[in-house]
């Protein structure tokens, strides 16, 4: 890899958001921490903030996109994860998507947006995958504030509430940035500002920034969202945020220029093309795109409770069919016994065992555990319901089965991307 221009990010670098480009990729839809200001369930196609995605990717996807999107948008210097979740309460698919960046696009930086909870033990890895900026949310380093901030902290299945939450979730975040500029990444902090919450506070927050050699705070003024515990909080008003600005400038250099990004956001920050490009990103998430190594997976396993549609749902799969493409015509293996039910996560794993000769497994529907367990293994994981054939011909084809998946009512209150009726 040649060294790269740490300059062209444009939200590290003001002179370059006019002809610096980026690229959000939403892998990571789960988040480890809950905020009273946020709603993630209320996700508009129409508004632009932190969250919002028209749809999640696979890993495999997600490169995919990238490249569908670097013919169409031509400004590209960096691509990085912001959500719609955080990126490390999903490390897998982060991790993964990070390495197959990096290896089909080595001239591009990598940047990630992070609460910083679970980052700590990530930041090694990073580095070794070439991530060059990050940004480490931070809105209070005083657990008496946070507590009002934070509704719960889950940290290895342990939720935290109250100043317990909030003081884990500061030293998990001091650490990170800490062990993030010792690896040599340059960080960013932001703060969104919450009147009357922690207003107070962005001072301190900024003091402690210019400490630990952050590069830029980015004073964000909270954006209300319908349903939140703050929805009807009051968005400060520019004149606000300016004066806080100028005094935490005293401490730590202030972005001026932040456009609130969509957890999909792509092109320019003043002229962001993730509405107009939306159809591409979810036209590549309703196909399967077979990973390049399917070569060595000449397999599909299918879930059928008769032999002739697809009908289980995996957890439920006593069993698979093995098919196989031959000639142009698809031949039915074997009947291969599925791992026993329980055993909770090693299920999986062993599934993933099972499986290990098939490039996609074909089933009704699939929890979100197996379903990470099995992608990470080198599988697309296929949900639909219809025939076997029209299953096989999007595993093998990468034809579209959008239409073919179990209807999923969604709406601005309750789904991502669905959209203002």
């Amino acid at each position: 890899m040649s060294k790269l221009d740490l300059s062209r990010h444009p939200c590290f670098n003001k002179k370059a958001k006019g002809g610096c480009g980026r690229i959000h990729l939403p892998v990571a839809p789960k988040c480890n921490i809950q905020c009273n200001f946020c709603n993630r369930k209320y996700d508009c196609v129409n508004e632009s903030r932190p969250g919002v995605t028209s749809a999640v990717l696979t890993p495999v996807q997600a490169v995919e996109y990238l490249k569908e999107v670097q013919r169409l948008e031509g400004s590209l210097t960096v691509a990085g994860i912001a959500g719609p979740g955080d990126p490390m309460a999903n490390a897998p698919q982060t991790l993964e998507t990070i390495a197959r960046v990096r290896s089909e696009f080595p001239d591009l930086l990598l940047c990630l947006s992070s609460n910083g909870l679970s980052l700590p033990d990530h930041v090694t890895e990073l580095k070794k995958l070439g991530v060059t900026h990050a940004t480490v949310t931070v809105n209070a380093i005083d657990p008496e504030t946070g507590k009002d901030i934070y509704a719960w902290v889950r940290d290895s299945k342990v939720a935290y509430q109250g100043r317990e939450a909030a003081s884990l979730l500061w030293s998990r975040q001091k650490e990170a940035i800490l062990k993030l500029r010792e690896n040599g990444i340059l960080v960013k902090m932001n703060s969104i500002v919450l009147p009357g919450i922690n207003d107070h506070h962005i001072q301190d927050i900024a003091e402690k920034a210019g400490e630990m050699d952050v590069s830029l705070l980015n004073c964000i003024p909270v954006h209300p969202s319908p349903g939140a515990r703050f929805e009807n909080i009051d968005e400060p008003d520019k004149a606000f945020i300016d004066s806080l600005r100028k005094k935490a400038s005293q401490h730590v250099p202030q972005m001026t220029h932040c456009r609130r990004c969509r957890a999909d956001a792509v092109g320019l920050l003043d002229r962001d093309r993730s509405l107009e490009l939306a159809p591409v990103m979810r036209d590549v998430a309703a196909r399967p795109v077979i990973p390049d190594d399917s070569e060595k997976r000449p397999h599909v396993a299918v879930a059928t409770r008769e032999g002739m549609l697809v009908n289980q749902h995996l957890g439920h799969a006593e069993k698979f069919q093995i098919w196989t493409r031959s000639n142009g015509d698809y031949k039915l293996v074997e009947s291969r016994q599925a791992p026993e039910a329980g055993g909770g996560l090693q299920r999986w794993h062993e599934m993933a065992r099972v499986l290990q000769d098939c490039r996609a497994v074909i089933i009704s529907a699939v929890g979100d555990t197996p379903r990470t367990v099995l992608e990470k293994s080198g599988m697309v994981v296929l949900e639909m319901e219809g025939l076997i054939e029209e299953g096989l011909d999007a595993a093998y084809k990468g034809t579209d089965v959008s239409g073919l998946r179990p209807v999923k009512t969604k709406s601005c209150s309750g789904g991502i991307a669905g959209g203002c009726g």
